[in-house]
């Protein structure tokens, strides 16, 4: 994991897991989608929360998906984690 990530590093990296568990194209959707609209519900919250885990080493309860709505808003909460 690079020592400095970028907003917008991240949301790229959500946008790859947004297409490979939706099953949808870059194309359907952009970063202030609201991922409920994209189909996004409990499971997919919970495996969302371990590949954020496991990705950038961090501890996340499933709620950050709900309390940041969208690919750029859960990006940024996800990089001020990081940076603590």
């Amino acid at each position: 994991m690079p020592a400095q990530l970028t907003a917008t590093e991240i949301e790229q990296w959500l946008v790859g897991r947004v297409v490979a568990y939706g099953k949808m194209q870059p194309d359907d959707f952009t970063v202030d989608t609201p991922l409920a609209e994209l189909g996004l519900d409990s499971v997919y919250a919970l495996t969302l929360c371990g590949d954020i885990e496991d990705e950038f080493e961090l501890e996340v309860d499933p709620t950050i998906v709900w309390d940041h709505p969208t690919i750029r808003e859960l990006a940024e909460g996800i990089r001020q984690r990081v940076d603590e």
